[in-house]
């Protein structure tokens, strides 16, 4: 199994224990990293812009350096790319080795579609301590259930304490008030030793309201175009909209592969409007089991209001082609 996910966004800790920032700016005149160090935050300016994206190598960041960006020497916003938050989602940001973690599930290939038996939990309620250890510490119970396998509804970062979850706006960093990235590892490294897949539901139809800064810098990120019931449609079939559309297709990956979940749900997909073919659907899930590839079994699931049959599709030896399930709404509704 694939240990983690090289993605374009963001921060990279190279192999020299340097680390690489990356961010897309087209709106930004100057990107500054800023640093919290001992003595009091240091500033580095990013080259660029080259086709918007500001970058800079430096060995003056490392594993658990927290930092921001400072966008025309003014505005200082957290990475977009985040992998842990932990002051919150207007806060700093902190450097993770994806490498880091010592996985102990390398003969987990995952389960058969047709043996899941879903249970969708909320990591804020599901235990007394509201956290993906106190959702650990169940994992017996919910086997001994029956179920074989638990999907999370959306952990991506959010303001405040408690949220659905539907309201995240930074979606590469699990939210702090559930725990670390390693935390969350270790919950689905002792599912798997239970032989319990691990599914989480995402969010690539909109942005919350708060927390959400790429307006400021990158308001290619959304289109005019296209309205939905929060706004401003992301946009996914513009102008400039290859970077949009990789920086969701490497959350995905980015959740299979650092993660090792077993599956995604895709909330509401309805509401992502997209002209373009093949839409983002498609190639979001085109490159998913490209990637991932025939030796672990990884599941996509849509709620579509639209019940779009198209996207269920399967192959002639009877592999989805895209998404293996639909999440039924007009169950829901009813």
């Amino acid at each position: 199994m694939q240990r983690s996910h090289s993605m374009p966004f963001g921060a990279q800790v190279l192999d020299n224990g340097s680390v690489r920032f990356r961010l897309w700016a087209p709106g930004a005149r100057l990107v500054e990293l800023a640093l919290d160090t001992p003595s009091g935050e240091v500033c580095r300016t990013l080259a660029g812009p080259r086709d918007g994206w500001y970058e800079i190598v430096t060995d003056a960041a490392h594993v658990g350096s927290r930092y921001r960006f400072r966008i025309d020497a003014n505005l200082c916003v957290p990475d977009p790319a985040s992998r842990h938050q932990p002051e919150d989602v207007h806060g700093v940001s902190e450097v993770v080795d994806p490498r880091a973690y010592a996985w102990q599930d390398r003969g987990w290939r995952g389960r058969l579609w047709e043996e899941a038996v879903l249970y969708e939990l909320h990591v804020g309620s599901f235990s007394p301590e509201g956290t993906f250890d106190g959702v650990r510490r169940r994992l017996d119970y919910l086997a001994d259930l029956g179920v074989t396998a638990i999907e999370l509804m959306p952990v991506a970062d959010f303001p405040g304490t408690r949220n659905w979850g539907y309201d995240g706006v930074l979606p590469f960093a699990p939210d702090s008030r559930y725990g670390r990235p390693e935390d969350l590892k270790r919950l689905v490294d002792a599912a798997h030793a239970r032989g319990l897949m691990m599914f989480l539901d995402v969010v690539y139809n909109h942005f919350g309201p708060e927390g959400n800064y790429l307006h400021v810098y990158a308001k290619k990120f959304f289109t005019d175009r296209h309205h939905t019931p929060w706004g401003a449609a992301i946009n996914f079939d513009g102008a400039d909209s290859r970077v949009v559309r990789d920086f969701f297709i490497h959350n995905a990956l980015y959740w299979l592969e650092e993660y090792h979940l077993d599956g995604l749900r895709l909330d509401a997909v309805h509401a992502i409007i997209d002209d373009s073919r093949p839409d983002i659907l498609e190639e979001l899930a085109e490159t998913v089991h490209t990637q991932i590839g025939a030796d672990r079994h990884v599941h996509l699931v849509l709620e579509n209001e639209h019940n779009q049959s198209r996207y269920l599709q399967r192959d002639t030896e009877g592999r989805a082609r895209h998404y293996v399930a639909q999440w039924n709404d007009d169950i829901h509704h009813v």
